[in-house]
């Protein structure tokens, strides 16, 4: 019998090659959020630099490629998005293998930010490009994206560790040469888009920003990411491990990441609603960050609690994905660079605060401020519950759209959603 008797989704996994092809380069482009993890130590005693110092190459690279992201769009409306794809590619390329022929910090970090403004480049266009190639629906593509997302945060503390035990050197190059790949799979396989219609202004993420529901949920996202990427970036020092082992544990976690963004994410949505998955997970969230904080001297506790965390970091970002998608009454690739831009200044700053503190203070604060950072996030997020309920009915549409209806109904569902999301939200920017 067919899906749709049996009322199931269609498969994520059954797209066009161009889906896949984006796929595999969002893989590689997200393995240079973990790669550095494993080599952090290293890089600390090798050049001689503080561990605040060296949390530095995160907070480049992440806070470029949030300002990077207010230009996507005005790039992409006037060169088409494969053009932007492939320019953010060749910029990974480059920086990545300038990063690994550096013999200062303060080179390295310099490299991470334009290997940041090639990531922006990449990460915006190729969201919007495989939501709008994918087929089995808008969830499905979120699905697909955020699986690119946890595979290649879990590949690349595995690759960071491997190469690491070479030299430090190692995963700067290896990212490099993986770039290079996926520039070619991207090149050859990837169908040219057209321009857009009309350009996007440079205002327009700004401009996004003032409508009530896109802002919230982007400030929950960077609390929720300033816990994150504290985890991400300091938990390597009190580990102490080799790259290799640091390497295994980050992958680890990101392998959790990956798999409960596929399945555990759709399941918990599906049974609990967008709004009561997002507050038990960041809930969740903030008590595994307390207890990191609580034992981040037992490294055996530490581990296990920074794997788990990978759990709901999985879920969390599908969930939110989508609820920013679907809230947002402006179009897709704006409300991704303005959602972008809010989140990633979250995650850029708090490993290097978190750096700072444990100077300041001792290594277990940062850690129970991002905890308090996230429970603040759940703060936020409540002031927004009628628009979360708004996105599960909008949700709820495109599904039995996508299940019972042909191309032309579900294009027609998906335009009457946008026409009703931008009446009911019309008042949000006042």
């Amino acid at each position: 019998m067919s899906d749709a008797k049996h009322g199931s989704a269609p498969s994520p996994f059954k797209q066009p090659k161009a889906v896949f092809a984006v796929g595999f380069a969002c893989v590689v482009s997200f393995m240079g959020i973990g790669l550095v993890d494993p080599i952090l130590p290293a890089i600390s005693h090798q050049l001689h630099t503080s561990p605040s110092e060296t949390t530095l190459l995160f907070t480049s690279y992440l806070v470029v490629t949030a300002v990077a992201m207010l230009i996507t769009n005005w790039v992409s409306s006037r060169i088409g998005a494969k053009w932007t794809m492939i320019a953010g590619l060749v910029l990974i390329v480059i920086f990545a293998a300038l990063a690994g022929s550096s013999n200062s910090i303060s080179s390295i970090i310099g490299f991470r930010a334009g290997w940041g403004v090639g990531n922006a480049l990449f990460i915006a266009t190729s969201l919007a490009v495989i939501v709008a190639s994918a087929s089995g629906g808008f969830s499905g593509a979120i699905v697909l994206y955020e699986t690119a997302l946890g595979l290649g945060i879990a590949v690349g503390p595995l690759v960071g560790g491997t190469l690491g035990e070479i030299s430090w050197r190692g995963p700067f190059y290896g990212v490099s040469v993986l770039m290079a790949i996926a520039l070619i799979a991207t090149v050859t396989l990837v169908e040219k888009t057209p321009k857009p219609a009309h350009t996007t202004s440079l205002a327009a993420p700004f401009k996004a920003l003032r409508h009530r529901g896109l802002l919230t949920m982007a400030l929950t996202a960077l609390c929720y990411n300033w816990g994150f990427f504290t985890i991400l970036g300091y938990a390597p020092f009190p580990m102490e491990l080799s790259p290799i082992r640091l390497g295994l544990v980050f992958f680890g976690w990101g392998l959790c990441v990956a798999l409960f963004a596929v399945f555990g994410a759709p399941r918990l949505q599906a049974r609990f609603g967008i709004a009561r998955t997002m507050y038990f997970n960041l809930s969740v969230f903030a008590l595994i960050t307390l207890g990191i904080a609580i034992w981040t001297l037992n490294k055996p506790v530490l581990i296990i609690l920074v794997i788990v965390s990978g759990i709901v970091c999985g879920v969390n970002n599908t969930v939110t994905t989508q609820a920013v998608m679907t809230v947002s009454p402006v179009e897709r690739p704006v409300a991704s660079a303005a959602y972008s831009f809010v989140r990633f200044i979250g995650g850029g700053l708090a490993p290097y605060v978190a750096g700072r503190l444990v100077l300041a203070i001792n290594i277990h604060f940062p850690f129970y401020l991002g905890a308090g950072v996230v429970a603040i996030g759940i703060v936020i997020l409540a002031t927004a519950h009628k628009l979360l309920g708004e996105a599960e009915r909008v949700q709820a549409a495109a599904a039995s759209a996508a299940l019972h209806g042909g191309p032309a109904q579900v294009a027609a569902e998906r335009e009457l959603e946008a026409e009703e999301r931008a009446e009911a939200l019309s008042g949000d920017a006042d």
